[in-house]
């Protein structure tokens, strides 16, 4: 979906200054830890997958969602994800308070189990009878769409045309991925020049890599 996450070429939003990476800690606060966690926990539940994950906080309102810091974006997806999934109620939300036992069918892994989970991580290429369409040195265009779903594919890169540098394999499509549903298709490397996703403004000494899913692309 086109929303307040997808910030890529826009104007007026002030100079990036991260912290160097050899001064940044990893939270900034105990609440961003706590919040880490409970995002973790809650996904081992198996009710939703990473992708479902980040359109959940992707659905916020554009202000509030760059009103909030990282953590505060993770925290409310989470709490929309246990709403919408009937783990929590609104009320439950609101007083933290249960107002009723757990369902029987929800399994809690144990703490063994979800450091295994954690260790183990998620990886997202798989082994699937899939065939590329491309390959590298291919010129391809970025389709024009706009989806209210989640897509990993860029606005700024939709309707442009770019190079396909590497094919990393097939991996889990994002756009349909639930827990029921996982699709493979092929991911690339697309370059694009400075000027084709810029225009005039745009410097032709510059290039931008994306990654994106063969589904997203078509023949220039």
């Amino acid at each position: 979906m086109n929303s307040g996450h997808d910030l890529g070429g826009m104007h007026g939003l002030g100079p990036i200054n991260p912290e160097p990476q050899d001064e940044e800690p990893v939270f900034h606060a105990d609440w961003e830890r706590k919040a880490f966690s409970l995002t973790l926990a809650t996904a081992l539940l198996g009710r939703w997958n990473i992708d479902m994950g980040r359109h959940s906080r992707e659905r916020q309102h554009p202000a509030r969602y760059l009103m909030n810091t990282y953590y505060e974006n993770w925290l409310t997806g989470t709490e929309v994800l246990l709403k919408e999934s009937g783990l929590v109620t609104a009320e439950e939300m609101a007083t933290g308070k249960p107002q009723g036992p757990a369902p029987n069918s929800l399994h809690v892994p144990g703490p063994d189990e979800a450091l295994n989970a954690v260790k183990a991580g998620g990886p997202a290429d798989i082994d699937a009878p899939v065939q590329a369409q491309y390959a590298v040195g291919d010129a391809v265009r970025v389709k024009n769409f706009h989806p209210k779903g989640h897509t990993r594919a860029p606005r700024y890169t939709r309707g442009r045309v770019g190079v396909i540098q590497r094919l990393h394999g097939i991996h889990v499509y994002p756009d349909t991925h639930t827990p029921d549903v996982t699709e493979g298709y092929p991911l690339y490397s697309v370059r694009f020049e400075g000027d084709e996703l810029w225009g005039p403004d745009g410097d032709a000494k510059s290039s931008v890599y994306a990654d994106l899913w063969e589904p997203y692309l078509e023949p220039a």
